[in-house]
């Protein structure tokens, strides 16, 4: 199993072998802690939850707080479930760290993006806009939306102003450039989604290896 839960801590620079310049997102990935194995006779499925993020302990709700000292792990603020093969030998108690990751070279990156509220259709949706020249009363509308009188409607799907940002996305095939498992801090090529101290998911690239 080669997942983690981390936190983005924020963008900076290294220099590789041969004097490049690459751009790095720094991401404090671990310690997690095994909060639940689920097994095919039990569940139905093979997955593990994992936990990460120290909470206090007066602010979880007693069912979770039951959970939590069913696996004999502290209180944690994030919890997250992935799935295993039924080899797997993780167990509740056990705790996960950046080492899962040295022999990974790229993964896959789970992350909630930024959100910007409510918004036309040239920043959502990069509509180029109508002349900026005095009197056309059409600068950054979209145009257009209806139908003659067949079908008389509008179809869904149509591009228009509304809510963006704030969804979750999954970013594929980020390279790992370094992994610092005494500091549980791992370096990846280019941006990851969210602010800085968003809560990611980190997991080995499923279609790049």
């Amino acid at each position: 199993m080669k997942s983690l839960i981390g936190k983005k801590l924020g963008m900076t620079q290294i220099f590789d072998e041969e004097g490049r310049r690459v751009p790095v997102t720094v991401i404090e990935a671990g310690p997690c802690s095994v909060v639940q194995r689920k097994t095919a006779e039990t569940d139905g499925y093979e997955a593990v939850q994992l936990g990460f993020g120290a909470q206090k302990a007066q602010r979880v709700c007693k069912p979770r707080a039951g959970h939590f000292k069913k696996a004999g792990v502290e209180a944690l603020r994030e919890l997250h479930e992935v799935r295993v093969g039924a080899d797997d030998e993780a167990k509740a108690g056990d705790t996960l760290t950046a080492a899962v990751f040295e022999e990974v070279p790229f993964v896959d990156v789970l992350g909630v993006t930024k959100g910007k509220g409510f918004q036309g259709v040239q920043k959502r949706h990069g509509f180029a806009g109508g002349r900026a020249s005095h009197g056309s009363h059409f600068h950054r509308r979209p145009g257009s939306i209806g139908m003659c009188e067949t079908p008389a409607r509008v179809f869904k799907g149509k591009k228009m102003p509304g809510q963006m940002g704030s969804t979750k996305i999954t970013v594929q095939n980020l390279k790992v450039v370094q992994v610092r498992a005494d500091e549980n801090l791992i370096l990846l090529k280019g941006a990851v989604p969210g602010a800085n101290g968003t809560t990611l998911v980190l997991q080995e690239a499923l279609k790049r290896k």
